[in-house]
């Protein structure tokens, strides 16, 4: 596998070796020794699958307290996958990274804490995995506004199916600084463990 920093320290793209032939293809999708050499640290306490059709936009989620990591990948179809950085001590504050994720080139997202998270659906239908060091808390869970001007995320298209909390979540500015993550992000370097 191959590991990319992104433009967000601590934020990694990992590109796995794909094997294909004729019946079609395998890749190695996890590997605790491999992804802890590349920085991405565990334990990863929970998995979840979420699918969505065209169009449909969810987040921009975190936790706090109770932060968590995430690794996200696409097990059908396509998204745009986006974090935004809520530390508000790190010079990359409000800043953000977009990646395209899809079943066929197999990409991973590692989100480390501090940071929001969303996803676009490009496909008719997406399946999206993510594993989380952290279990989901809903007293805990925050939302950042998809469209904040201020992050200026550029989604593919603004056609977009959100739910309520989503649309109505607030702008980045206007989080009580106090609510927001303020450590440093773990882990990650680029290396090629192939």
């Amino acid at each position: 596998m191959k590991v990319v920093g992104t433009n967000l320290p601590g934020v990694l793209l990992i590109e796995p070796r794909i094997i294909s032939d004729a019946r079609g293809c395998f890749f190695e999708s996890f590997n605790a020794d491999r992804y802890e050499a590349a920085g991405i640290a565990g334990p990863f306490v929970q998995d979840n699958v979420s699918r969505s059709k065209r169009g449909v936009l969810r987040g921009l989620h975190f936790q706090r307290p109770h932060a968590q990591r995430k690794l996200v990948s696409v097990l059908a179809g396509e998204v745009f996958d986006a974090a935004v950085d809520v530390r508000v001590e790190s010079p990359t504050f409000g800043k953000w990274t977009g990646w395209v994720l899809s079943a066929a080139n197999g990409r991973q997202l590692y989100i480390p804490e501090g940071f929001a998270h969303g996803f676009l659906t490009l496909s008719a239908e997406a399946v999206f995995s993510y594993k989380c060091s952290e279990y989901y808390r809903p007293e805990a869970e925050w939302a950042v506004r998809w469209d904040d001007a201020d992050v200026g995320i550029e989604w593919p298209t603004r056609a977009l199916a959100l739910s309520a909390r989503d649309r109505d979540a607030p702008s980045l500015a206007a989080i009580a600084r106090t609510l927001l993550t303020s450590q440093p992000a773990t882990g990650g370097v680029a290396v090629d463990t192939t």
